[in-house]
């Protein structure tokens, strides 16, 4: 087992958005928690992160950019052209 203490206050900035992705690994999440476990201001930190992430929910889906007519008709061409 990991000693807890082993684990600065940035490195878990670092990995907040990981961790509360639940996208860490076994054994990087156990450094984290018990990190957190001995820091208010890191408890404070990612509970913030967390309820921001809560609040926002899922970001919009990206719009494409608009294409300007000649963009619009190079590429066109360029998939007829590889199509043959």
């Amino acid at each position: 087992m990991t000693d807890p203490h082993d684990m600065q206050c940035a490195e878990v900035v670092e990995l907040v958005t990981e961790l509360v992705e639940g996208a860490l690994d076994a054994e990087t999440e156990r450094r984290v928690v018990g990190h957190l476990s001995l820091c208010d201001g890191c408890q404070a930190y990612v509970e913030q992160v967390r309820r921001t992430v809560e609040a926002l929910g899922d970001p919009p889906p990206a719009e494409p950019p608009a294409l300007t007519p000649a963009t619009r008709d190079a590429l066109l061409a360029a998939f007829r052209e590889s199509s043959r």
